[in-house]
């Protein structure tokens, strides 16, 4: 499973650090990606780390330049860095695993003034 964490309410400008914690597998050898849902809008990709294969990410073009996914093997942890967060950032973020859909239940973040 994964438990995600690091979410909460911050300033246009600021930044976050969220983090995905796998337990029960080594995330090392999976793919794993950052989502974001907004009510009554469809879940939205936003980042994606390889597995330990090679160290190809991807990043949605609105996160481009700000967000920075990466990963700690001594933790079981995918992190995603977030920089210059605006108001259309604010989403629950869950991290998921693209090759069977596991996913943890997300947390909050809320851009705001």
């Amino acid at each position: 499973q994964f438990a995600e964490s690091g979410g909460g309410l911050v300033q246009p400008g600021g930044s976050l650090t969220l983090s995905c914690v796998a337990s029960g597998f080594n995330s090392d050898y999976h793919a794993v990606g950052w989502f974001r849902q907004v009510p009554g809008k469809a879940h939205e990709g936003v980042s994606t780390i390889s597995g330990v294969s090679g160290e190809y990410t991807y990043y949605t073009a609105s996160v481009e330049g700000r967000f920075t996914v990466s990963r700690d093997s001594a933790r079981n942890t995918v992190s995603l860095q977030m920089n210059n967060l605006k108001p259309e950032d604010t989403a629950l973020y869950y991290c998921q695993r693209p090759s069977d859909g596991l996913r943890g239940q997300g947390t909050q973040v809320t851009v705001s003034s």
